[in-house]
Parts: C-alpha cells; sequence; structure tokens
C-alpha cells in the first residue's frame, strides 16, 4: 500500500493514463475529474476519433438515419487531457510504469486504467476476407463503409451469424428494401444468447420479415469474381447464395494483445480483476496501479457464483468505469464493487427486446407474461431453483420488477401470479441453450472461472 499522502499527491499532480478513447474511458475520465483528480490525464486511442457510440453503427447509421459522424458521446462535463488519438498502445512495462505507443513514444503512468474493448472478428481467411464487398461493423469507418454500399442499391446482402448485431444488420436491410440472406451454425438467431425457446421467436420475424434464413449451417468459403469483388457464399449444406454484399458477424475478441509479455493476467477472454476493478497479474496477484472497465474486463460478480463475467454491455460499460475511477483515487477501505446487474437491450424487425441478468446460465425458461405467438411476452430465466435472468420483448416495462427477482435471489419459478399469465406459462420448459462446446454467434456474455456454487445472499444494488 503506497505510504501516507501518496493519494493526495495521486490526486493533486500524479499521472494517470487511460488506455482506450471508448464510452468506458471517457466515463472513468470524468469521473476522475469529478472526484478531485488535478493530474496529468492522459487518453489513448487506436481511432482517429473521440469517444463515440457503438449501438447507433448497426441501427440508425444503417437505416441512414443518422451519420457517423454523429455518434460522438455527449461529454459530461470538460476534461483537460491530453489525446493522443490515432495510435495505438503496443506493450506495457509493469515494473517501469510505462505503456508503449505504435510511434514510439513511451508513457509513464501512476495509475493506469485499461478499457481497450473488443474488435470485430474477421471472416477468417484472409484472402476471402480481401474480396470488395466483405465487411465487418464494429467502428465508425465500418459504419460508413457498409452504409456507403448499402446505399449503393446491393442486390443481396449475406450476413454470416444471427447473433444480435447480425440480426440487426438483417433488419435494417429489409426495412430498406434490400435482398438479405442470414447464415447462423446455431438452430435459431440469438440462440447462444437467449436459447432455442426465444430462437425461434427471432428466427419467425425474421422469416416474416422476407429475410432467407438458413440455420444449422456454416459458411465454408466465399467465393469472387475476377475483378475481386465477393459474388458468392457457399454453405455446408452444398448450397450457394449469389450476393453483392456479404457482413461477418461472427462476435468479438478481446482487445489484449498488445498485453503479451506484460505480466499482466490477460487473454483471450479478456482482462482478470477483482470486484474493484484492479486487475491480477499472470500469478493471481491483484495489482494495485492497473484498473481495468469496459468489454475487454473480466470481473466475478457475487449474484452469478462468483463466475468471471465479460460483459459488452453499454450501460456495464459506464458502471464499471465509473467505480475504477473511484477506486483509483481512493483508500482500500473507500472502495467499491462493481456488482452491476448485466443489462442489454436490441431493436429488430419492429420489435424491441431487452435482458437483464445472465440468461445464457439459465437451464429453464417460463414465459410468465404475455405469448410468443404475439411476440410480446417476458420470459424469466431458472438456474438451480432461482431466478438468473429475464427477457422482454415488447414488455420493457416489467423488467425491473424481474432485475429485483434476479438481485433478491427469487426461487424460481416465480412462486405468485403475474399479469397476462398464459396457458403456456403453467410451468418452465427447457431454456435449450446449445452445447457450450459448440461455437455459436451472438451471446453478449461470456462466463469463466469455476463452476458457479448454490450460494444464497442477499444483494444491495449500489446506489450512487
Amino acid at each position: 500500500m503506497p505510504a501516507d499522502g501518496y493519494l493526495e499527491r495521486l490526486k493533486r499532480e500524479g499521472r494517470i493514463v487511460v488506455v482506450g478513447a471508448s464510452l468506458a474511458g471517457l466515463r472513468a475520465a470524468e469521473t476522475l475529474r469529478d472526484e478531485g483528480f488535478a493530474g496529468t490525464l492522459t487518453m489513448v486511442g487506436d481511432e482517429p476519433y473521440e469517444p463515440y457510440d457503438r449501438p447507433p453503427l448497426s441501427k440508425g447509421v444503417l437505416l441512414n438515419r443518422t451519420t457517423p459522424d454523429h455518434t460522438a458521446l455527449p461529454r459530461r462535463r470538460a476534461l483537460d487531457a491530453d489525446w493522443r488519438l490515432g495510435v495505438a498502445a503496443t506493450g506495457l512495462d509493469m515494473a517501469a510504469k510505462r505503456v508503449r505507443l505504435a510511434d514510439g513514444e513511451e508513457l509513464e503512468y501512476d495509475r493506469l486504467l485499461i478499457a481497450t474493448g473488443v474488435r470485430a472478428r474477421p471472416w477468417p481467411h484472409e484472402r476471402e476476407a480481401e474480396l470488395d464487398g466483405v465487411f465487418v461493423l464494429r467502428t465508425r469507418d465500418d459504419a460508413t463503409a457498409l452504409q456507403k454500399r448499402l446505399t449503393d442499391g446491393p442486390r443481396r446482402v449475406f450476413v454470416v451469424g444471427a447473433g444480435f448485431t447480425g440480426s440487426e444488420i438483417a433488419s435494417a436491410c429489409r426495412e430498406r428494401e434490400i435482398a438479405v440472406t442470414v447464415a447462423e451454425r446455431g438452430a435459431a438467431p440469438l440462440v447462444g444468447a437467449l436459447g432455442g425457446v426465444v430462437g425461434e421467436v427471432a428466427a419467425q420475424l425474421q422469416r416474416e420479415s422476407g429475410v432467407d434464413l438458413r440455420t444449422g449451417v456454416m459458411v465454408t468459403g466465399l467465393e469472387g469474381d475476377s475483378a475481386g469483388r465477393v459474388r458468392t457464399a457457399h454453405l455446408s449444406d452444398g448450397s450457394s447464395v449469389e450476393a453483392d454484399v456479404v457482413v461477418v458477424s461472427l462476435g468479438a475478441t478481446r482487445n489484449t494483445e498488445w498485453l503479451t509479455g506484460s505480466g499482466l493476467g490477460a487473454g483471450p477472454r479478456g482482462i482478470a480483476c477483482d470486484a474493484g476493478c484492479r486487475a491480477f497479474d499472470i500469478r493471481g496477484i491483484v495489482t494495485d496501479d492497473i484498473f481495468v472497465a469496459g468489454d475487454v474486463a473480466r470481473s466475478p460478480h457475487p449474484l452469478f457464483g462468483y463466475q468471471f463475467l465479460s460483459l459488452e454491455h453499454w450501460g456495464n460499460a459506464v458502471s464499471q468505469a465509473e467505480t475504477a475511477a473511484h477506486n483509483m483515487l481512493c483508500k482500500s477501505v473507500d472502495r467499491r464493487p462493481h456488482m452491476w446487474v448485466p443489462a442489454f437491450w436490441s431493436s429488430q424487425f419492429g420489435v424491441n427486446i431487452k435482458s437483464v441478468g445472465v440468461p445464457s446460465m439459465g437451464t429453464e425458461i417460463l414465459i410468465s407474461q404475455g405469448s410468443l405467438a404475439e411476440r410480446r411476452f417476458v420470459g424469466v430465466y431458472g438456474y438451480q431453483e432461482r431466478v438468473i435472468g429475464a427477457v422482454t420483448f415488447d414488455q420493457a416495462r416489467w423488467l425491473p420488477f424481474y432485475e429485483h427477482l434476479i438481485e433478491t435471489t427469487a426461487s424460481f419459478p416465480p412462486p405468485f401470479a403475474t399479469v397476462d399469465r398464459r396457458p403456456e406459462g403453467a410451468r418452465p420448459v427447457p431454456a435449450d441453450f446449445p452445447d457450450p462446446s459448440v461455437p455459436t454467434h451472438g451471446p453478449t456474455v461470456t462466463l469463466s472461472g469455476y463452476s458457479p456454487a448454490d450460494r444464497r445472499m442477499t444483494f444491495t444494488p449500489g446506489r450512487h
């Protein structure tokens, strides 16, 4: 623990580096200033843009309702920061407390926050990925390029992967009356995140909206013409689809490669940290000067068996960044844990989908309100006889109630009547998640660590 007076000197004249000029990085920087940090604040980002909002990229931007350069995140306050944009971090020297940048510069720090997030997983065959007309969608530049190509009026768009992003892209195409085919390795869209029961509803929505949905198939190859433009996607069932735009939506890869050899506990699943956002080194010892927040972080959560959760959720990035920034500036007794209840939303095919908790941990689902056939319902997920998650289709107003059930580790199935309970909600059914060993597209929560224990506790959400 630093000597007496260290924290006061840190707040007055210290050096804090934030790697990741993202939503999490921005909110952390604002919190640092809010909590009295008056020292040198440096923001490092590999993109040339100041922090912007990603959810509109697969929704409003593709629908031409906004443009990528109008997605900048609003500022909550002035930062007085040194912005190093368009230059990636390439290495970390933990002993010397230095971050190496791609331009050769090194930044010294007293406290470091890592919020490098994730990037789109590319098409695995490099030559096919380089064909003109093959896209991914994660960054502002990705959205700009795809928006332009959709505006050019392609004959058909082919989407690889029916997770949330892939499904939102397909929805935007249909809304623009562009023919679209979606290929999904699992049995249904969204199956990795919400299970087969809800996935079947998503499949019906897509087909009724005119999507050519192919499930249970893999894409075996992309073929181009003599000019290097993509023309055909070949599938594992022997069929092929002619398309002049292919969007690869195979999930995300965490940006941790730059930490290789640093001694930090970083890998493909993210950077492990404690509930206070302090990073672990490779020995499992928590560091006291390196913190993590956002999509790249893996932290234990008491509500979910102390499993390490990696959450690609907008609200988690904000909450975890605020907690990390607070803890960077205070004594250990004043630190607080990051215990945000996971929440996610999506808008596709005219339906508003929201979830809370970790549905993918559920073994059973109960349709507690509404009807699957009407595409307006609440599904509650159970695990080891407790409520672990919930999803709503156009029923978001009920979600806070189910969030409370999760926070209080309520029993499953809920032992009380609910509004608009239909006969199909009489008893739980298997949630029908795919075998975890079989890759699917689109989970928004990654579980890792030891198996969850049947632990009972009282959870009081932080109000700060």
